[in-house]
């Protein structure tokens, strides 16, 4: 079985990974009850030889599943399985909907402040950043810029204490952009998503950077949603052809 980059259907087509392709395998084949939960999934040589995929990717696509509440991998022992359906995902020490709900009460209004009390070096600053992202092919690069265009959007607002609330989450963001990016192809919408911010901060707008931030954080809880919850393979009648499912995680 090759599971080698492929693309996807759609008006856009997005370029699928090895590692998307192999999630998409080992996901399905526990959400169709093929692991039982608390059964073990095959050792890794024995998947990269049944996928013929490389066990950098294999690993990522095995990081992935425990994200999601999959599997949980105990050392020395293996992967294996705990859930046959995503609930929650977990990014390090939080869940994604706590993150989120935090992300919309402390970043929402942080940009607001920022909007009023920026400095010119915040904006240059900010500006610079936002350069390099637009311009950076690394997903790992720009994973690592990403979080620290929110902490310095924080920082614009002129309170210690919203850099440190962002500090103290900084972990969980940079996982879960990670996952995003990966799963979700987040990168060049990010990219326009933060673009606003800094126009709505650099005119000095509040409302504008409220929207906007607001746009952003709506933004990545539908990439998330569209991941935790796909589209069906069997829509129901009522569905009617090419609808997806709601659903979306725990808020």
């Amino acid at each position: 079985m090759n599971l080698s980059d492929s693309q996807t259907g759609g008006p856009a087509p997005r370029r699928v990974s090895a590692m998307e392709a192999v999630l998409t395998h080992l996901r399905g084949a526990i959400e169709r009850g093929h692991y039982a939960i608390g059964d073990k999934l095959p050792s890794e040589a024995e998947l990269c030889r049944t996928l013929e995929v490389s066990r950098p990717v294999l690993r990522e696509a095995l990081r992935a599943l425990q994200t999601m509440g999959l599997t949980v991998s105990r050392t020395g022992k293996g992967t294996f399985v705990v859930a046959h359906t995503v609930e929650d995902p977990t990014f390090g020490d939080y869940a994604a909907s706590d993150l989120l709900e935090v992300r919309r009460h402390i970043e929402i209004p942080v940009a607001g402040y920022a909007a009023v009390r920026r400095t010119p070096e915040n904006l240059d600053h900010l500006a610079h950043l936002l350069d390099r992202m637009e311009r950076e092919t690394d997903t790992t690069a720009w994973v690592a810029m990403d979080t620290l265009f929110h902490l310095a959007v924080a920082e614009a607002a002129q309170n210690p204490v919203f850099r440190r609330v962002i500090e103290e989450i900084r972990d969980a963001l940079a996982r879960q952009s990670a996952f995003l990016n990966e799963l979700g192809g987040r990168r060049e919408q990010s990219n326009r998503e933060h673009r606003a911010i800094v126009e709505a901060l650099t005119d000095g707008s509040e409302s504008d950077a409220l929207a906007a931030m607001s746009h952003h954080l709506d933004r990545v809880e539908t990439t998330l949603t569209d991941i935790v919850r796909p589209p069906r393979a069997d829509p129901s009648p009522e569905d009617g052809p090419g609808r997806r499912a709601n659903g979306a995680p725990r808020t």
